[in-house]
């Protein structure tokens, strides 16, 4: 969908509204186009894709809003989901610290679409999976996983003269190898397909379940632990929610009363960065307000939050462009984390370990304690018992019960950091970490 298109439909929105005496209207068009190719004990079973195109049209009416969506793009439909949105706000009660819509400003394009990602075929695909199962099956293992391919476009334009467009592509390659009684996996996503190396993912997975064979059963406890960056998303990427002006407003983050101190260690310092290579996402929020840089974690201490306009103007600063669109009761959050990394790569961790367990990823993770963010979870697809230096044996998967201020507070080691893809739907740019005394429960029975 071209910026003329989104131009053109908006056209047709405003001229809707000012027929129903509005004159103050938002409208975000989306255009996406996806494709996979799923495949299961070393074939492929299901090549599926789908294209949808979405208009949401918000008006504001004397401090009023709501919003309506469709799918159908013609004249009619968007004649109907205007009127469907102005029947809804003049129905709402006023708001009078909602802001006015929002009024034009410069945000700093990011260059994050590829054609050769937009025109993957399903054969490209087929013959990408055919590799990567070889690699899989030739360890004696069985593979399953997916491959999609896919770009999308994203618009938000209003009655003030804001037009942000960002267009984008994605692939993502995720494989899991599995073996009798262990299992390995492996997944990376990148906006240029051809970044992904689907047979070195492969090769790392059938690697993990080859070395995770007839697993010997650890006691329950604390042990030093060396968190790939699968892991580390899995559960450092849960508490980034908090980092908003709302939830501190609310009194729903762990960050009430705790701004400004030093909670994490020394060698941790996370930013939100739109701008950074490994990031992919619009370079504005969801009323079109640029993207802003900010130091969350600074060597252990929280620096910044996210504001949006409104969660801004109740708060007395600026809105950092970082709201989801209007209306909404979450605000706003960081959206492209970076974890800064260090200089110790995994193997160096490993070679320093004397006993230790390395983890490739969690799953299955659950918040115990909001305030003191103790979350629970379990390992799976490679967990290792690290002795004297090297990997010794598989393990038995754990279930952990840890807090992530203090597993923060406990960090020895940083790999460079890699944008990592994990058991949630989002990705961050995180490093490998070796943490101290991190907590595990009880060995479970998978």
């Amino acid at each position: 969908m071209q910026a003329e298109d989104c131009r053109r439909l908006f056209g047709q929105v405003e001229d809707a509204a000012r027929g129903m005496g509005v004159r103050e209207i938002e409208a975000i068009v989306s255009f996406e186009s996806q494709a996979l190719t799923r495949f299961a004990n070393n074939g492929i079973h299901q090549n599926v894709a789908e294209r949808e195109a979405h208009l949401s049209v918000r008006p504001v009416i004397e401090g009023r809003t709501a919003r309506a969506s469709t799918n159908r793009l013609d004249a009619e439909s968007i004649r109907r989901v205007v009127e469907e949105a102005v029947a809804i706000t003049r129905l709402t009660a006023p708001d009078p610290t909602m802001p006015e819509l929002a009024g034009p400003a410069d945000y700093t394009p990011v260059e994050r679409y590829f054609a050769a990602t937009a025109r993957a075929t399903p054969e490209e695909r087929a013959q990408t999976v055919a590799e990567a199962i070889a690699v899989v099956e030739g360890a004696g293992q069985t593979a399953a996983g997916i491959y999609s391919t896919g770009e999308s476009v994203y618009a938000l334009l209003n009655s003030r003269g804001v037009f942000a467009r960002h267009a984008e592509t994605m692939a993502r390659f995720s494989i899991t190898a599995m073996a009798p009684g262990s299992s390995g996996w492996a997944k990376a996503s990148h906006c240029d397909h051809r970044a992904l190396r689907p047979a070195e993912l492969a090769r790392a997975a059938a690697e993990k379940a080859a070395r995770s064979a007839n697993p010997r059963e650890l006691p329950a406890g604390r042990y030093t632990v060396i968190l790939e960056p699968a892991a580390v998303l899995d559960l450092v990427g849960q508490m980034f929610g908090d980092f908003s002006g709302t939830a501190v407003r609310d009194g729903r983050s762990f960050l009430n009363n705790r701004m400004g101190s030093k909670l994490f260690g020394e060698n941790v310092t996370i930013l939100d960065d739109v701008g950074h290579p490994q990031q992919s996402g619009p370079p504005f929020d969801g009323e079109g307000v640029p993207r802003r840089a900010l130091t969350l974690v600074e060597r252990g201490v929280v620096r910044e939050i996210a504001y949006s306009r409104h969660a801004a103007r109740l708060a007395g600063t600026q809105p950092t462009g970082h709201g989801y669109p209007l209306p909404n009761e979450a605000g706003e959050a960081p959206a492209n984390i970076v974890v800064a990394g260090g200089g110790t790569t995994v193997e160096q961790m490993v070679a320093a370990c004397p006993r230790g367990i390395l983890v490739t990823r969690f799953w299955y993770i659950r918040e115990v304690d909001p305030y003191e963010k103790i979350f629970t979870g379990m390992t799976r697809d490679g967990t290792f018992l690290v002795e004297d230096g090297r990997i010794a044996a598989g393990l038995r998967n754990f279930r952990f019960n840890e807090s992530l201020i203090e597993m923060l507070s406990r960090v020895e080691a940083l790999s460079e950091a890699v944008r990592a893809s994990g058991e949630e739907a989002f990705d961050l740019v995180a490093p490998a970490m070796q943490v101290g005394g991190f907590r595990f429960t009880e060995v479970t029975r998978f």
